[in-house]
């Protein structure tokens, strides 16, 4: 993980063997968010109440699916004047906790909570789900986007080959609707925000 990582570097200081380089981190648990943010980073890094999380690389067919989702987006982002971007870009949920969700849409692009440094709130935020850790998106980041009050989240799940899409209700989420091959799915809140669920899943 040293290697990966770095602070921002100081040309005045000599430059120190990789092994060395690790007793610069703060330990797991240790981690003050204001160190994490000046991570420098070409990994997706999470972090959780002074831990930070490592996520692992993605594969070819999930950068796919998103690039598709991304481009989908964009298109209606454009139509309506919200935003949308793509992982890696911090998602601030509380102090404590930010995520990296692979895509972040907001209905207003002049909303104060898209932040340079990461935002701190999204109208609707997408997981293509990784088999290396299928729990984390289908169960811990559905509860922790629901307490952050994110009003919807989709979570595609090519093992599945599902669109869900969940909308918040009374602090947690409820499935508007979970789509599978052969059908469109839909937003909770945008109708005109539609994806079919094959062209996600094939996306070349």
């Amino acid at each position: 993980m040293a290697r990966s990582m770095h602070r921002q570097s100081d040309p005045n200081v000599e430059p120190q063997p990789a092994w060395e380089v690790a007793l610069l981190f703060p330990a797991q648990g240790a981690w003050s968010e204001e160190e994490y943010l000046r991570l420098d980073t070409n990994r997706l890094v999470e972090f959780s109440d002074g831990h930070i999380e490592v996520l692992p690389m993605p594969s070819d067919r999930h950068q796919s699916i998103v690039l598709f989702l991304s481009a989908l987006f964009a298109a209606f982002a454009r139509r309506i004047g919200g935003k949308v971007l793509f992982a890696p870009m911090r998602l601030r949920l509380w102090p404590g906790k930010i995520r990296e969700p692979d895509l972040l849409f907001l209905i207003n692009a002049h909303d104060p909570r898209r932040q340079e440094a990461y935002w701190s709130g999204a109208d609707l935020v997408v997981e293509v789900v990784s088999p290396d850790d299928r729990e984390r998106d289908l169960v811990v980041k559905r509860q922790e986007y629901a307490q952050a009050g994110i009003p919807e989240y989709w979570i595609v799940d090519p093992q599945e080959e599902t669109i869900a899409v969940l909308k918040l209700e009374s602090g947690g989420y409820v499935e508007h609707g979970v789509f599978s091959r052969g059908e469109i799915a839909v937003s909770a809140h945008y109708p005109d925000l539609q994806v079919s669920v094959d062209d996600a899943l094939d996306a070349p």
